[in-house]
């Protein structure tokens, strides 16, 4: 949305601009879609529900054949550098009307608050909320409003988590306080994805980095992180973050791609991990040709329908 105030604080541009009078005006992001009773591609069908006065979701459920059939459970966190893009743009929604029909899972894609009106850690609440609100559903005496779509067809001994970017940056988070802390009803996570993870990267080659565009973004959704930018929310492979073998997960896939500018940090923290003591299995996949997150912006092509269908694999094969 356009501003009035001439004045601006903060220019990201391509992505958005901050006004002095605290309005924000995005450029970058694609546009609402509303949920679909039965999409005609893939006979999806999806909703949208308020689960708190911070954040909602768009959920997902594929054809239902038998009533009584439970499906796994993930719970998606969307890209957008914390800053733009929705759980209901139509590129997330189309992302996730072909995840979820060709893994057969249930989807939770959480709407989770934006940086700079709410900065991080506002984004690790809301999604660390949302999958305690979904384990909640497990708790026969639990308070929560029950959803009827997990209660019937949720499977909660195979709950994923996923995300894309700052998505994946999120999967991370939540895996590492998953290893420290319980989820309701003792709900475990049984896998995550991380597609081209956001991770502040210190090795940066810039002859002023902080003038790149992945500073900048940091400080502007992230303003005063305990620790600066090696704070392990951002750069989990700083030396004072905490061991990688406290992820609350047994399985991960990470995928990058070879134009990424954050693909050596990808293969960093994947050798990081094996290395770490975690116990879990972990696979790495690099796409050959290709840019950060390029199957959400070109899901039509050949690359980006193989790369779902690998996730898609990911979640089936437990």
């Amino acid at each position: 949305m356009a501003s009035d105030s001439k004045e601006v604080a903060t220019d990201l541009s391509p992505l958005l601009k901050v006004y002095e009078d605290g309005r924000v005006e995005r450029f970058f992001g694609s546009p609402y879609v509303p949920p679909s009773p039965k999409d005609p591609s893939t006979s999806v069908s999806s909703k949208d529900i308020t689960i708190s006065a911070d954040f909602s979701a768009r959920l997902y459920l594929p054809n239902v054949q038998d009533s009584s059939k439970k499906f796994p459970i993930l719970v998606y966190f969307h890209c957008g550098g914390f800053c733009t893009e929705s759980a209901f743009s139509i590129l997330h929604h189309r992302y996730l009307n072909l995840l979820v029909s060709e893994a057969n899972a249930l989807a939770v894609s959480v709407e989770y608050r934006l940086a700079p009106e709410c900065p991080l850690p506002a984004a690790y609440e809301d999604c660390w909320a949302a999958l305690q609100w979904i384990s909640s559903h497990v708790v026969v005496n639990s308070d929560t409003d029950k959803e009827h779509w997990l209660l019937s067809h949720g499977n909660f001994d195979e709950v994923y988590i996923g995300g894309d970017s700052s998505g994946a940056n999120i999967v991370h988070n939540i895996a590492m306080r998953a290893g420290v802390e319980s989820l309701d009803g003792d709900v475990k996570i049984l896998g995550g994805f991380l597609s081209h993870p956001f991770f502040w990267d210190p090795e940066i080659k810039a002859e002023n980095v902080e003038e790149t565009m992945l500073y900048r973004v940091w400080k502007l959704v992230y303003p005063a992180p305990p620790g600066g930018l090696d704070n392990p929310m951002i750069n989990p492979l700083a030396d004072d973050a905490p061991s990688l073998s406290q992820l609350g997960c047994s399985r991960l896939f990470v995928c990058t791609s070879e134009k990424d500018e954050l693909r050596e940090r990808t293969g960093l923290y994947v050798q990081t991990l094996t290395k770490s003591g975690w116990k879990g299995q972990v696979e790495l996949v690099e796409i050959e040709g290709e840019d950060h997150c390029f199957h959400i912006f070109h899901l039509e092509s050949e690359k980006a329908k193989s790369l779902v269908k690998r996730l898609a694999f990911f979640i089936n094969n437990n």
